[in-house]
């Protein structure tokens, strides 16, 4: 994988585009060729080994959709450092968190980008968080910072001289050729820092090999890639669909790959449409997510724009319902482009689940059948395979190259999490149905991870955001389905006493998640909630949330076990206020 770029070039593809790149407005964008991408990766890995970054060292990646957050991918990748993307949307106080967790050598980001009309400031976030890990022991000594000229000037861009460097002023002035510096298959290649149910995120760890073999596979075969294909994915690599199916499993096999900086609505609605035009998109990967989002904003955004270039759909992040499938293959792919729905995990690196295109009956909603070699079973609550038609819990049964081997620092919670709920089996956290014909049906979580729009968001750390309100005293968050979305966040909030209800606080409840979590971590939906359904342990009951959030009071059921059962009645009475 470290040489991919090379072996491109020496088989004679070194002027093939490798990415090309679409900005934020119409109008801006780029290029770069297989030859032209060495160069680039080469010049910053020098830098960065200029630095003393080597083997095994860490490098925090928080940039928005430019090309240079790949090139700093591969660049790590190249001389052995261990690259860890945050979501360039994650809050100062989220990247502090991860900073302190693997002490990277140095922080890589730009001064601001646009989404739509509306600049973040990205490295006023990387200060607030240097400074946050600072207090917790953690000091970073270099910010390597990319200007970013069309959201703003580096004049503007706050500064501090001891630390900050600008990348223009010094990556450029390094050699085009760098040595690659071997690693053996199960060393670690990234983090990726994934939510987990505690509250505390959890540093995934993928490894060069196995990763590699498994992310060019899957996405040569689930994709039907041929070379002269224009491939999209509208991921961010700020998550695991980014690592594997935007930068590694396509330049693994030589791909074009599309990078787009923007939002899919802006300027309008038929954005995505646009592009794929522009470029001859063959192959376009999203999230039913956004595929619903358009579907609603209706369908005349995409039949104005011709799309004959697309051969094959794909969906990625979450199930996606069968109303959202047929629009997608009905009106994106004019009912002749097949869906590769896939299921997976940033645990998993790769597809587990999917269909190839062509090769049997698809069914709107269903991932299908197991990739090569993998084996999904479905098991009850005492961990017993079921077979034929069934619902229960989905597991792994067998090894495959691209699963994680770690979490960072925390094997112990690797294996409670994972592998000790369900004995010899790699339990995915997922609910999942197998119909007669043995078509797998993924159903959602069934722990305490909400996945909001493809991101996978802790309840403990929405409800940990909540109740550092000082008029928050307790707080329980559920998921909620949502039509746009997939899931919403509904959380119910008991309020210190002699603290009314206002709508001036609901905001900032809103407000304190955004700030430390993320923006698309903020609540749907607050219910105020004078107490909260336990058991007289103490334990709250979020069977009878997740019921009252969905409306779902006829099947409340036995709540006499409850310390106070008419709690119950209280929130249902709240549920408009």
């Amino acid at each position: 994988m470290l040489q991919r770029c090379d072996r491109n070039i020496e088989s004679g593809n070194g002027d093939k585009v490798a990415m090309y790149w679409e900005g934020n407005e119409p109008g801006q964008d780029g290029k770069l060729t297989y030859s032209e991408l060495l160069e680039k990766v080469c010049q910053l890995a020098n830098y960065l080994k200029s630095l003393g970054v080597g083997k095994g060292d860490a490098v925090i990646i928080y940039l928005p959709m430019l090309l240079e957050l790949p090139i700093a991918m591969l660049a790590c990748a190249r001389i052995g450092a261990v690259h860890s993307v945050v979501f360039a949307g994650f809050s100062a106080d989220s990247l502090a968190q991860r900073i302190v967790d693997c002490k990277p050598k140095l922080v890589i980001t730009c001064n601001a980008v646009k989404r739509g009309v509306k600049p973040i400031f990205l490295k006023d976030i990387v200060d607030a968080a240097l400074v946050e890990s600072e207090k917790n022991g953690v000091s970073v000594g270099l910010c390597l910072t990319y200007e970013n000229q069309s959201a703003m000037k580096r004049e503007n861009t706050k500064w501090q001289a001891e630390r900050d460097v600008w990348w223009q002023d010094v990556v450029t002035k390094f050699p085009t050729k760098c040595d690659v510096e071997w690693v053996d298959a199960e060393d670690p290649l990234f983090l990726l820092y994934t939510s987990g149910s505690t509250g505390k995120p959890k540093g995934v760890l993928h490894t060069s090999g196995g990763y590699m073999v498994y992310t060019a596979t899957t996405f040569k075969y689930a994709f039907d890639y041929k070379p002269t294909d224009i491939y999209w994915c509208t991921a961010d690599c700020g998550w695991i669909t980014g690592h594997s199916y935007v930068t590694y499993g396509p330049l693994l096999n030589g791909a074009t790959v599309l990078v787009f900086e923007g939002t899919p609505n802006y300027p309008d609605s038929g954005r995505c449409w646009d592009i794929v035009d522009k470029y001859n998109v063959t192959i376009f990967y999203t999230a039913p997510t956004l595929v619903r989002s358009l579907m609603r904003d209706g369908t005349e955004y995409v039949t104005r724009y011709s799309r004959k270039s697309l051969r094959v759909l794909g969906s990625v992040g979450e199930p996606i319902n069968p109303s959202a499938w047929r629009w997608f293959y009905n009106t994106v792919g004019d009912s002749r482009c097949p869906i590769s729905d896939t299921w997976w995990q940033t645990e998993t690196g790769g597809f587990m689940i999917t269909p190839l295109p062509g090769a049997w009956p698809q069914k709107p909603g269903s991932a299908t059948f197991p990739f090569f070699g993998v084996q999904p079973v479905i098991v009850d609550e005492k961990g017993q395979e079921i077979e034929g038609e069934c619902s229960g819990y989905l597991c792994i049964k067998k090894s495959w190259p691209g699963a994680f081997r770690t979490l960072y620092g925390d094997h112990e919670r690797y294996e409670t999490t994972y592998f000790k709920p369900f004995a010899g089996y790699y339990f995915t956290g997922d609910g999942c149905s197998r119909d007669k014909d043995g078509y797998h049906w993924l159903t959602g979580r069934v722990d305490d991870v909400i996945n909001v729009s493809g991101h996978r968001i802790g309840t403990a750390e929405v409800e940990s955001a909540l109740v550092s309100h000082p008029q928050c005293a307790e707080a329980a968050v559920v998921g909620v389905e949502h039509e746009v979305k997939g899931q919403g966040i509904y959380a119910f909030v008991t309020l210190v006493d002699g603290v009314p209800y206002s709508e001036e606080l609901r905001k900032s409840l809103i407000m304190t998640v955004r700030n430390q979590i993320g923006a698309f971590a903020a609540p749907d939906k607050i219910h105020w909630a004078p107490g909260l359904p336990k058991t007289r342990s103490g334990k709250i009951m979020r069977r009878i949330l997740r019921k009252i959030a969905a409306r779902q009071l006829d099947e409340l059921g036995d709540i006499s076990t409850l310390a106070e059962p008419a709690v119950v009645d209280q929130l249902i009475s709240l549920s408009n206020c």
